[in-house]
């Protein structure tokens, strides 16, 4: 009677006793668990080691296991379900578990034939394949395999599962899809054509890049949730999801490649979730989603819309609560009336051209109504009240900050970084604030107190405004949780006070302090433990690198530089004992003594080494081993001398070797040739010498993009067999599309080249970028025809050397040349004709030759005057006063002076120029501009003489959102 009682109890309360079996508490007459499940489990879960928890974990902790004992009942183990009536173990979730190892196809877990359900989400079973026994689990309703590591095919035999109800496998990939889990095209048809009862199905970052679309064609008409987030699908997606009556999820986001387009006009769907960022879906806006009355999450980011005017017609979807339409291209009057939206919490705009004035909404600001303009009526826009993720970043938004921003009490991350922004910080009113960026704007006037109230703060950026006063320690004293700290390039802020203090920021692990004006490093870091990247370049510390810094336990230190200041004595041992350290600067500074020889120990995880422009002596330390993670090292402008250590050779990821400027000795290393990555070569001003000889490779510097072997002593003949294997040097076409700069999210390289007659600091590296200079030797014999298939060249220099015989014609296949110096050799024979096809050419200087004949004429050559011919006794013609045979004195074509875009390239950005000057030893600077253009906007100038190797600001920003919708 007592059992028929509680029966009638769960059907009533819940009219499904399965439900009623896994939730009601067990009572005398209740079965405990079989003893055959009970050991099976343990025998699962001590099959497993127990590694640490993942940063998701930390957040959700996982369920305690203690209570898993044998000799105990198991139903009322944690993580464990059993069926009232059978005792039989139907459910087990053992989410975050810290699991580790495979699960074997004999494992005891496949002998519980009566589960339901089974959670193993977050676990590590890297990297074993999914077992096909999973296809044995006949009752399974739920299965749950998600961010666990699994490898390898989805095994077929899931889509036996056929009462699956909801099924999650995503996340099961190393971001490198190298062993994550994929999907094939007929084991997904037969999932999709078996599970007839599925309502969610989330495969997010399984691989399907071989998988076609229309495997989806046929799933359940029940599906409520189908999310494919990065799966590397590709092809047009199949119209017929998008009427699924009771799909409410969609997410599609980071495909690619992945077309297909909205349904248009009177489309009723009860999605609730629409996220189709970065594809190419093609969207038309008013016609396909102003429909969506039940739509509370729209993300489109990087999106294909087929009309990019003004999206305020957007305001009809009254129940959006979460909306991104980032990196698109709107523009015109920001679309304020979209922050009416009562239930409004995530809103990013950035990454598009609004512009306009941030409104105050407090001063009873209107706008007229988008939806009935023709009556020029008002609607007031309240103050968004519920709003948690406003994101506004690089727009054109000016004016100032108004006051409702800073009044918001659920706001937790508000980015307004890289506009135009001017005026005060204001007052924070509330402690919600979580990121705050305010990064690249005309900010003007002073830090307020009022920061130090946000408690929660985890991300403060300032850098590159023009804040001033100074900046208070006590502002930061409260700041426990900060962790991400930029306040670089203001010029007249004040930080003495700031880092004089210690006992704060106990948990930083980002900071930017560079051009701040500091004189010493920053005393609160002596209890920093956890500090990961730190900047201090371009200030004025002085002296040495201080020894509490670096035995202060810097074990997450990865980032380091401390460039451009005043450093004095060597370079410190203990520098060699911060075992995380990747990217070490200390360029432009006074230290002197030799390298410490356990900085080449160092390789295995060093991956950019600068230490150009200090009083270095002594050789190169010669311990790189193997498995060298190198990328860059620079040593220019030092007093470096013995040879090139050949243990260079086990850093295969090389991209940047320079070593101009030293007492360098020995011949070429020609054993450099096989670093399949090298793309930077600077061995000028050493002492170098003998024949660059014959590469002993087939494919020799298979990316070598700037050789640069000026002021050296080499001979022999130019080496012909080289540049006929530069492969890098060939391509034309590929100067065009996207500029892109040699680095990565940390740091880009610098170096600098002889360019059109000056020696520049190219304060970035564009990976196009491409230069030979080969200046100041004894090279000796004829310059060879094949050099006119170095194409994508930008730079040639030949100059100060013995060359004879005459131009090859082919340098008129040099169509991106912009410089062309051959002076001070002892060439012969006519100027060739095909020079006037390069009509980039905007520097040539052919002076002190035994060139003869007329000049050619027309196009670039109009431009020329007389220093880039002279010493050329047989040149006639224009603009040489010497007439050509009968011709009359020649005259200057019209509009002949060079104009100050001759320093421009072609694809619309400018050099910033530095001249060395040689005898009085003094450096100035002639300023062109050096004007950086990305998506179509201006960010930022660089210093003329001091370049800006690091302003990761918005980079560090956008790869920490880039991925999230």
């Amino acid at each position: 009677m007592e059992r028929v009682l509680l029966l009638l109890i769960c059907f009533l309360l819940l009219s499904q006793p399965n439900n009623c079996s896994s939730s009601l508490s067990f009572n005398s007459s209740t079965p405990r668990c079989h003893s055959h499940q009970s050991s099976a489990l343990l025998h699962f879960r001590n099959s497993f080691s127990v590694g640490d928890s993942n940063g998701f974990c930390d957040k959700y902790s996982y369920p305690p296991k203690n209570s898993w004992k044998m000799g105990t009942d198991c139903c009322g183990w944690d993580g464990v379900t059993c069926d009232t009536m059978t005792g039989h173990v139907i459910g087990l979730d053992l989410t975050c578990s810290r699991l580790e190892g495979p699960i074997h196809p004999n494992s005891t877990l496949f002998s519980l034939r009566h589960l339901q359900r089974l959670n193993l989400a977050y676990n590590e079973f890297y990297p074993f394949a999914i077992s096909s026994k999973f296809g044995g689990f006949a009752n399974m309703t739920h299965l749950n395999l998600s961010w666990s590591s699994f490898a390898g095919n989805v095994p077929s035999e899931t889509s036996h599962l056929s009462k699956l109800v909801s099924l999650d496998l995503s996340s099961n990939h190393d971001f490198s899809w190298n062993y994550g889990l994929r999907i094939e095209t007929p084991s997904l048809k037969r999932l999709v054509q078996n599970l007839t009862h599925l309502t969610e199905l989330v495969l997010d970052t399984v691989n399907m890049s071989s998988v076609s679309p229309n495997s989806f064609m046929n799933l359940s008409s029940s599906l409520t949730s189908l999310s494919l987030f990065d799966c590397g699908l590709k092809g047009r997606f199949p119209d017929n999801i998008f009427h699924l009556p009771n799909l409410q999820l969609l997410h599609l986001s980071f495909n690619y490649n992945l077309t297909g387009s909205l349904p248009t006009y009177n489309w009723s769907s009860p999605l609730k979730s629409l996220l189709l960022s970065s594809t190419e879906f093609s969207i038309d806006l008013p016609n396909s989603i102003s429909n969506l009355k039940s739509l509370k999450e729209l993300y489109l980011s990087r999106c294909n819309f087929i009309d990019s005017s003004n999206p305020t017609f957007l305001s009809n979807l009254t129940q959006i609560n979460s909306l991104d339409l980032s990196y698109n291209n709107f523009g015109g009057q920001f679309p304020w009336s979209l922050l009416n939206f009562e239930v409004l919490t995530v809103l990013d705009l950035s990454y598009n051209n609004f512009i306009g004035q941030v409104p105050d909404f407090s001063t009873n600001w209107t706008q007229v109504s988008s939806s009935n303009s023709s009556s020029n009526s008002q609607s007031t826009i309240q103050i968004p009240s519920k709003l948690v993720y406003l994101v506004l970043s690089d727009n054109l938004l000016n004016g100032t900050i108004p006051s409702w921003l800073y009044d918001i009490p659920s706001l937790q991350y508000l980015f307004l970084d890289n506009n135009q922004l001017t005026g005060h910080i204001g007052d924070f009113q509330h402690n919600s604030l979580v990121d705050l960026l305010l990064n690249n704007n005309n900010l003007s006037g002073p830090l307020p107190l009022s920061i130090s109230k946000l408690v929660s703060l985890r991300v403060l950026y300032v850098s590159f405004n023009n804040l001033s006063g100074n900046v208070e320690s006590k502002i930061f004293f409260r700041l426990k949780n900060l962790e991400y700290l930029e306040m670089s390039n203001n010029p007249l802020l004040s930080l003495s006070s700031f880092t004089f203090a210690t006992n704060i920021l106990p948990n930083i692990n980002y900071l930017r302090l560079s051009s701040s004006n500091i004189t010493e490093f920053p005393h609160f870091l002596q209890t920093a433990k956890y500090i990961g990247l730190l900047d201090l370049s371009k200030n004025q510390i002085k002296g040495n690198i201080p020894k509490w810094f670096l035995e202060g336990g810097k074990d997450s230190l990865y980032f380091f530089s401390v460039s451009r200041n005043n450093l004095t004595g060597e370079i410190p041992l203990l520098i060699c004992n911060l075992s995380s350290l990747q990217y070490l600067d200390l360029s432009y500074n006074h230290l002197s003594n030799m390298i410490p020889p356990c900085l080449g120990n160092l390789s295995n995880h060093l991956i950019d080494l600068d230490l150009k422009s200090n009083n270095l002596h002594g050789t190169i330390p010669s311990t790189f081993a193997k498995g060298c993670y190198l990328r860059s090292l620079k040593l220019n402008g030092n007093q470096l001398e013995g040879s090139l250590p050949q243990s260079l050779v086990h850093c295969r990821e090389l991209e940047v070797l320079d070593f101009g400027n030293n007492k360098i000795n020995g011949t070429f290393p020609l054993w450099l040739e096989n670093l399949p990555s090298l793309r930077v070569l600077i061995l000028r001003s050493n002492n170098f010498h003998g024949a660059i000889g014959n590469p002993k490779y087939k494919f020799p510097f298979p990316n070598l993009r700037i050789i640069d072997l000026s002021h050296n002593e080499f001979h022999g003949h130019l080496p012909t067999n080289l540049f006929k294997y530069l492969k890098a040097m060939m391509n034309a076409s590929v100067n065009k599309g996207e500029l892109k700069y040699m680095g990565d999210n940390y740091y880009q390289d610098s170096v600098i080249v002889e360019m059109k007659g000056f020696s520049i600091e190219l304060v970035k590296i564009q990976s196009l970028f491409t230069t030979i200079d080969f200046s100041n030797n004894n090279f000796k014999g004829e310059i060879s025809e094949s050099i006119g298939e170095l194409q994508s060249l930008k730079g040639l220099n030949f100059s100060h050397n013995n060359l004879t015989g005459c131009m090859p014609p082919s340098l008129g296949k040099l169509t991106n040349l912009e410089w062309l110096d051959l002076s001070s050799n002892k060439l012969i024979g006519e100027i060739p004709i095909q020079l006037t096809d390069l009509t980039s050419l905007e520097v040539l200087n052919l002076s002190e030759n035994y060139l003869s004949g007329q000049i050619p004429q027309g196009k670039q050559f109009n431009t020329f005057m007389n220093d880039s011919y002279n010493g050329n006794q047989g040149l006639c013609g224009f603009p040489m006063t010497k007439a050509c045979g009968n011709d009359e004195g020649q005259q200057p074509p019209p509009s002949s002076t060079i104009q100050e875009d001759d320093f421009k390239f072609e694809n619309g950005f400018h050099w910033k120029v530095v001249l060395l000057g040689y005898g009085v030893g003094f450096m100035f600077g002639l300023g062109l501009g050096y004007l950086v253009f990305s998506s179509g906007k201006p960010i930022w100038l660089v210093n003329i003489f001091y370049g800006e190797q690091g302003n990761n600001v918005q980079r560090s920003k956008k790869n920490a959102r880039g991925r999230t919708h």
